[in-house]
């Protein structure tokens, strides 16, 4: 359902709603590099402590996004699931660097809900269209409730990182339409500084949306379900360093001194750090004047249970397996247990391959129509290859696939693909097995000499100025014999 609005209401309205997001955006990705304040702490505790007291970072959000986007990778795209890689299309990927860009894609789709593809025409390159990838930081996406396709996108940004030069930064936006892309600068308002009139009749925008759902076509984070979790272990493990330099240290007592009775090996007066945190306390007073002791020190294990517990519901909220966080059961984990333990994770991630597979066909879709000037039928039925997001040993691997050859469930190209071959190196293998299968094409049709070199002398010819007699070939039937 397209709406009635003019380019510059667009821009206001996806502008206002990204304006509207952002801080949620931007604590999600605070959370992801680990910068996020302390949680659960009491305030009059860190009015109490102030600068004394520095926070305990256990990033487990990180964790959970690496883990998955570590799995997925993209190597390649064919037209229908028979058919080999298609060359021109993985041209335009590593021309537009997308081997690097897709990941940083990936991981802001983890944290932030979503990233976006955006495809145009290349200013350098006008037979390479340009492919790049936008952090939702700076792009905003309207998604039409009707056919859940991107009716228009916003990206919008400041010239500059900070303001606190007293300089005015310059800000300037990119509208992209389903006819059109326009750029803009703000100067007193929005000014139109170019315009490409494409007339693709669709957003050139992808999105790609982390677990998208019926009534969020924008997605949700990876994240939502374990920042709480970690808020609490960041709690807990900055209580036990607390803990650790008040009570895991034997705490002293001391009757009948005052503080100038402490002093150090140079008679001057200790601080109140030095006689909690010093080892030998000397004073000028007779033993029998000063009664000293110490309590004793305090046992941190309640901390560590409480962070292998919240570990433990980590784990089964998001499928980590245990030594992904640190905790293992007495007895060590055998190969098949630990591939066993990954089942959730690898599933996590062939699901992610599945969503965004169809986002990075689109993209591709695009690109030909960019390149080619009309969009292309046999593209309709674009398939994203990806690799595969199992941890097998390549011996186990190697196994299976040559036990399945074999049988004559799968052949060469599918071996290639299953043993992790890239698109590349599948190529090259075919080009050398094409060449070995047109040598032998031409000694069956008679042309021995590429495979056994020049041909032996005939009888009577003349061989170092002596006569030869020609000698039938190792193997070779007798002829004279069969005759008779």
């Amino acid at each position: 359902m397209a709406l009635d609005l003019s380019p510059l209401e667009w821009l206001t309205r996806l502008k206002r709603r990204h304006e509207a997001e952002l801080p949620t955006l931007r604590a999600l990705n605070a959370y992801f590099d680990g910068c996020q304040p302390l949680a659960y702490m009491h305030p009059e505790l860190m009015l109490e402590l102030g600068d004394r007291i520095r926070q305990v970072v256990i990033n487990w959000p990180e964790l959970v996004v690496e883990a998955v986007e570590e799995r997925i990778d993209l190597e390649g795209f064919r037209r229908d699931s028979d058919s080999e890689a298609d060359a021109s299309l993985w041209e335009m990927w590593q021309a537009n660097d997308l081997d690097e860009q897709s990941q940083q894609a990936h991981v802001d789709a983890l944290v932030m809900k979503r990233s976006f593809v955006t495809v145009g025409t290349n200013a350098h390159d006008a037979d390479m269209p340009l492919i790049t990838v936008e952090s939702p930081l700076q792009m905003h996406a309207d998604i039409d409730p009707a056919n859940r396709q991107v009716r228009a996108a916003l990206r919008w940004w400041y010239d500059g990182e900070s303001a606190l030069d007293g300089r005015i930064r310059e800000q300037y936006a990119t509208l992209y339409l389903p006819d059109e892309t326009i750029h803009y600068q703000f100067d007193e308002g929005w000014q139109e500084t170019d315009r490409d009139d494409h007339g693709l009749g669709q957003v050139p925008v992808v999105p790609l949306v982390n677990k998208p759902r019926l009534m969020m076509p924008l997605g949700t984070s990876e994240l939502t379900k374990v920042i709480p979790l970690s808020d609490a272990a960041c709690k807990v493990a900055t209580d036990m360093m607390v803990a650790a330099e008040f009570h895991a240290i034997p705490r002293r007592w001391v009757f009948g001194a005052t503080e100038e009775d402490f002093v150090g090996p140079d008679g001057d007066p200790l601080t109140a750090w030095q006689q909690i945190m010093g080892r030998v306390w000397a004073n000028e007073k007779g033993p029998g004047e000063i009664q000293a002791g110490q309590f004793p020190e305090s046992d941190l294990a309640n901390f560590h249970n409480t962070l292998n517990s919240l570990a433990r519901l980590v784990a089964s909220l998001t499928g980590l397996p245990p030594h992904y966080l640190g905790y293992a059961t007495e007895n060590p984990a055998s190969a098949d247990a630990i591939r066993s333990s990954e089942a959730r994770l690898v599933k996590r991630a062939e699901r992610k391959q599945r969503s965004w597979g169809g986002s990075w066909e689109r993209v591709m879709r695009l690109a030909e129509r960019i390149r080619d000037g009309a969009w292309n039928p046999e593209s309709r039925s674009l398939e994203a290859i990806w690799r595969d997001a199992s941890t097998p040993t390549e011996a186990a691997k190697a196994d299976a696939v040559t036990k399945k050859k074999a049988a004559g469930i799968i052949d060469d190209e599918q071996a290639w693909e299953d043993l992790g071959y890239t698109s590349t190196q599948q190529a090259r293998m075919r080009a050398r097995k094409e060449s070995a299968q047109d040598a032998f094409n031409r000694a069956m049709a008679g042309d021995m000499a590429g495979l056994t070199g020049p041909k032996p002398a005939v009888d009577g010819q003349l061989v170092d100025g002596q006569p030869v007699e020609q000698q039938p070939p190792v193997g070779a039937p007798d002829v004279v014999a069969a005759g008779r």
